[in-house]
């Protein structure tokens, strides 16, 4: 008889993830502490469940830009060398704990830059707790490859000097390449010359796209810009049509994504937060999984989300009927559209994930 399916078990499966925001994983109570040592004073609680609660509660907003605000608060306490090992470290250590074997984790080092950091500073201190949660993670008993993704925000215009850092950094650690902030009004295109020069340097990137903007943005993404994958991508349900009698036609856009392979980082929680689905049940992710496009699942920011990977398959089993088969269906996805080396990406499907769910179907 196979494990059953519960949220303690879910745990204890193989997991991967491609999208998560460094600034939106902290841990509450280390949120506190930093405020407090650095002095920081607009907190709006000063109790770990209470502010859990408050991030959780400000992120159900229905809006993109009212749930990226929350994250000034998160911001605020990493502007120094010794608080971005720290949240780093504990980053991996939580995502390793809750099961994670392989993680990319994403951060906009202009963000950190407030104290005096150089760009530079702050990815080598973020490679540096990667390093240090890795190990501790490790002594607990608790194996994970944690690579990390630089990201440039839209809004701005830095995306080319990120670009460059990135590639300077690429074999200390960094996997890649992303932009990210609010979608409307911030098409991809803006930072053509980023993409541009990434492919230039064979360097591996992801566009946020189709989450809080539509089809075009995810053309723009694909087709402009050439990414890898897509960040979210949820509205690539508004070219697919669903017909009397069952019958699905997908649009050339939709046809060319699944054609394709491009991977949709998709994070059910994040996306009804942000109004990209009405539900967990009514997440476009039932129709594309079950279409088989590349989809993979993902927490976004687990502080804001109060979600881990575990909750959120565990969601998705609720929702949707999934046992081990589609869980592993999903994971093996994410391994196959990481930014590793194709070796590395068969060797962890091969020797950790195919292994660690037949175990848990015939245990």
């Amino acid at each position: 008889m196979p494990t059953p399916l519960t949220a303690e078990t879910i745990v204890t499966a193989p997991k991967v993830l491609l999208h998560d925001h460094l600034d939106g994983g902290l841990r509450p109570a280390t949120l506190i502490e930093l405020a407090d040592q650095l002095g920081y004073r607009d907190l709006p609680a000063g109790d770990a469940s209470e502010l859990a609660s408050w991030f959780a509660e400000s992120a159900y907003s229905g809006s993109l830009e009212r749930y990226l605000e929350t994250f000034t608060h998160t911001l605020a306490v990493m502007q120094t060398r010794e608080s971005l090992i720290r949240v780093t470290s504990e980053c991996v250590q939580d995502l390793a704990a809750d099961g994670v074997v392989y993680a990319e984790v994403r951060f906009a080092p202009e963000l950190h830059t407030e104290q005096g950091l150089s760009l530079d500073e702050v990815v080598r201190a973020v490679l540096d707790g990667v390093a240090a949660g890795t190990a501790a993670a490790a002594a607990a008993g608790h194996g994970i490859r944690a690579t990390i993704l630089l990201t440039a925000m839209r809004h701005a215009a830095r995306s080319r000097e990120i670009a460059e850092l990135a590639v300077a950094f690429r074999d200390q650690g960094v996997a890649g390449f992303d932009i990210a902030g609010a979608e409307a009004g911030f098409p991809p295109t803006r930072h053509l010359d980023a993409f541009e020069y990434l492919r230039r340097e064979n360097a591996h990137f992801t566009i946020h796209a189709g989450e809080g903007f539509g089809l075009p943005s995810i053309w723009e993404a694909i087709q402009w810009c050439g990414a890898d994958r897509l960040g979210h991508g949820v509205r690539i349900v508004d070219d697919i049509t669903l017909h009397p009698g069952g019958r699905v036609e997908l649009g050339r856009l939709a046809a060319y994504v699944r054609d394709k392979r491009i991977p949709l980082e998709m994070a059910p929680t994040s996306n009804v937060q942000t109004g990209a689905a009405t539900s967990i049940a009514e997440h476009p992710i039932g129709l594309l999984a079950e279409l088989k496009f590349r989809v993979t699942v993902n927490t976004d920011n687990r502080l804001m989300s109060g979600c881990s990977m575990s909750s959120e398959m565990t969601g998705l089993v609720e929702a949707f009927g999934y046992g081990w088969d589609e869980l592993q269906w999903f994971t093996v996805n994410a391994m196959k559209s990481a930014f590793l080396p194709f070796d590395e990406r068969l060797a962890i499907i091969d020797e950790v994930i195919k292994p660690g769910y037949e175990r848990l179907r015939h245990p």
